[in-house]
């Protein structure tokens, strides 16, 4: 049920964005551009909004699945991998988009604005070469600091800067060592 509802809360999302998007080609006076900031912001609030449900979403799924596990009530060596392996990969995708969303204000303003401060900072961002100046990060960026945060449980080359992304960075990290050090590790004992 959970991903029918996320399903359903991203398609007016998706609508809205592409709107925002349109407008933005079109717009001409002051007016149409506080119409547009205000838009871009219901959009971004309602994008991490649903970002947040797929967190919570996901992390009680991880509690139900650890609840039935300390019941003895877990279920298959297969069942508990696959369950583990939707958590975790969920789990990435989740605080991708969190890492998307937050950094720099959001994609919207991320190449807009020069005024926010990063929240994170990527190794391109502290390389003097001309090739990268005016670098900004794009969406398989912080796919990949989402993946290697939950596969080593700490920020490989990509340094969280604000509270708020070592905040994230450390749930995600906690998530991925519940599923994997538990549930995972529950599911090859059964195997053995």
């Amino acid at each position: 049920m959970a991903p029918a509802i996320e399903l359903l809360l991203l398609i007016p999302l998706s609508f809205a964005t592409a709107w925002v998007q349109t407008k933005a080609k079109q717009a001409t006076t002051q007016a149409h551009y506080q119409l547009l900031a205000y838009g871009r912001r219901l959009v971004r609030r309602a994008a991490l909004g649903l970002t947040m449900l797929i967190t919570l979403l996901n992390f009680i799924a991880l509690y139900f699945l650890i609840k039935a596990l300390l019941g003895g009530h877990g279920g298959t060596a297969q069942t508990l991998l696959v369950d583990a392996v939707n958590i975790w990969c969920t789990n990435i995708l989740a605080f991708a988009l969190w890492f998307w969303g937050i950094d720099r204000g959001g994609p919207a303003s991320r190449g807009v604005s020069l005024r926010t401060q990063p929240d994170l900072l990527f190794p391109q961002m502290s390389i003097a070469d001309e090739r990268y100046q005016g670098w900004s990060p794009g969406f398989v960026d912080y796919l990949f600091v989402a993946f290697t945060n939950a596969t080593a449980f700490s920020p490989t080359d990509t340094m969280p800067l604000s509270s708020r992304a070592k905040l994230l960075t450390m749930a995600e990290a906690a998530i991925s060592l519940l599923t994997l050090a538990l549930v995972a590790a529950r599911a090859v004992n059964i195997l053995a």
